[in-house]
């Protein structure tokens, strides 16, 4: 009896030797097809910049009076929004634009996007186009890029 002892030992012995292989082989082979697979080394749309970073200008045209929106932006990232070359005589007949903008500029930097900006009723007009020319302003940058 002890001699089938040690023979079914010795088998389970290599029942355990042969299974810890196969699971070290396995794991070897997802860790082979992870490091040489060729989607972890390929850059993905997210890599790729959105936009040539500098400083991009739009004109609009309010009341006679013309006005440059000023967008920042890097990489990835819409900095920020203002207005350049802000004439005196808007600031004073028009409070409510410049406090649109503040607005709406933070808006786009806190999304990074110009979809979905929420505005009051009263500045409809206004803010509609203060949107339009940072979408310009954007389509500037993002046509640098080459695409």
């Amino acid at each position: 009896m002890r001699s089938k002892t040690k023979i079914v030992v010795l088998h389970m012995k290599e029942v355990i030797y042969t299974t810890i292989f196969i699971i070290l082989g396995i794991v070897l082979i997802f860790l082979l097809v992870y490091m040489f697979s060729p989607s972890r080394h390929a850059k993905t749309d997210s890599e790729q910049p959105k936009y040539k970073a500098g400083v991009y200008t739009s004109s609009i045209q309010f009341e006679g009076q013309s006005l440059d929106v000023q967008v920042v932006v890097d990489e990835n990232h819409i900095n920020s929004v203002s207005f350049v070359n802000l004439n005196d005589t808007v600031t004073t007949m028009y409070p409510l634009m410049q406090s649109s903008m503040d607005s709406i500029s933070e808006q786009i930097c806190k999304t990074q996007s110009v979809d979905n900006i929420s505005y009051s009723d009263e500045n409809q007009y206004t803010a509609s186009m203060l949107l339009n020319a940072v979408e310009n302003a954007l389509e500037k940058a993002a046509a640098d890029t080459g695409e």
